[in-house]
């Protein structure tokens, strides 16, 4: 048996007439930087979250750096983040120039604590970054209601997330603005990197849209400091292609995550991820925490499922965090989980969803 963790070659399979069709309509356009297929899949992207703006950018750090300064954060300010996640979301506060401070996460579903948030707000704090992680929402209701008692900017990580939903809205509606990653790996992905932004707010819209492009509305009228962040047109194509399949591919996820919950459930020394009340996960990732998981991912490794860590080592512990000088035993939780976490295959076309959910059991029955 032979189970990868993650294959993307099955979904060009699926969809290559679609795929090709949109390769050759862009080429033979002439047009390559931004232009009608961005335009195209912004609307339909905007639409599909059910928010009235979408920009599309380079990639998804750039998509929460740009949320973060057409939001007005900068130097001098501080932007509460969670504890455990992709390092990208730290580094977004830092590339806007603030600074990212920590806070532990819930045990159960491993996103940001809302509880935990008011002690560490300091007269600096401007704005909350929760993380939709593993494609699970986080407490919106909760962090919003921090954030109104405070006046701070909320922007959604949403790089792991699209389509999920909480209380029925789907995710990249809740904050003021919403970073979405299409990296090829994602539940919407790219054939390359590519990233979105979304917001209800039409001036932070337009912001966003000088900001990705030099600065600049009209050319060579540069009117602020920007970058040069933008999709191209082939890959705007390919996620419009994609976007048609995005819910039924997210309802496969679903699927297997439930065989999952189901056939692992009770196993001594395993965690399975809890599903919060109100949220709608969409299985980007299917986070188990097992006691001896180096142990588990051989022994998985050995019986031909292959496996991966996400993520190894907390943001805090990084050498790129270094100097804010914490140390181990600060966020306990999120430590557990970068000690404990192990992502098993899943995907939309994973065929053999019940035998790795076998394979565990048996690895787990007949250990030491």
């Amino acid at each position: 048996m032979n189970v990868p963790f993650l294959e993307l070659l099955p979904a060009y399979t699926e969809l290559q007439e679609d795929l090709d069709a949109a390769y050759r309509r862009v080429m033979a356009s002439g047009w390559y930087i931004l232009g009608e297929e961005v335009e195209r899949f912004e609307a339909e992207f905007a639409a599909y979250c059910g928010v009235r703006h979408c920009v599309c950018v380079a990639n998804g750090l750039d998509a929460l750096t740009l949320a973060l300064l057409a939001a007005g954060i900068g130097p001098g300010d501080e932007v509460i983040v969670p504890a455990m996640t992709f390092i990208a979301t730290w580094l977004a506060v830092s590339h806007a120039g603030a600074v990212p401070v920590p806070v532990d996460v819930r045990a159960d579903t491993y996103n940001l604590d809302a509880a935990r948030i008011e002690a560490a707000l300091t007269p600096r704090t401007k704005a909350i970054m929760p993380v939709h992680l593993y494609g699970q929402p986080a407490d919106m209701d909760a962090i919003l209601a921090v954030a109104r008692r405070h006046r701070l900017v909320v922007v959604e990580d949403a790089a792991q997330a699209h389509g999920a939903r909480y209380r029925g809205r789907r995710t990249g509606t809740w904050g003021d603005l919403a970073g979405f990653s299409f990296y090829p790996g994602k539940n919407l992905g790219a054939f390359g990197d590519g990233g979105a932004v979304t917001t209800g707010d039409e001036a932070l819209a337009a912001r966003l849209r000088r900001l990705r492009n030099y600065g600049s509305d009209r050319k060579y009228q540069h009117e602020v400091l920007g970058l040069n962040s933008r999709l191209d047109p082939l890959q705007a194509a390919f996620l419009s292609v994609k976007l048609k399949h995005l819910d039924e591919w997210n309802r496969r996820r679903v699927q297997i995550a439930a065989a999952y919950r189901e056939r692992l459930r009770g196993l001594e020394g395993i965690q399975l991820p809890a599903v919060a009340k109100d949220a709608e996960p969409i299985w980007h990732l299917f986070p188990l925490l097992a006691k001896d998981r180096d142990g588990l991912q051989a022994r998985l490794e050995a019986n031909g499922i292959h496996t991966q860590i996400h993520y190894p080592i907390p943001p805090h512990l990084s050498g790129a965090y270094a100097h804010q000088g914490r140390q181990a035993g600060d966020f306990p939780v999120a430590e557990r989980i970068a000690a404990e976490e192990l992502s098993l295959p899943i995907g939309p076309h994973l065929a053999a969803p019940e035998a790795v959910a076998a394979a565990v059991q048996a690895v787990i029955s007949t250990r030491g």
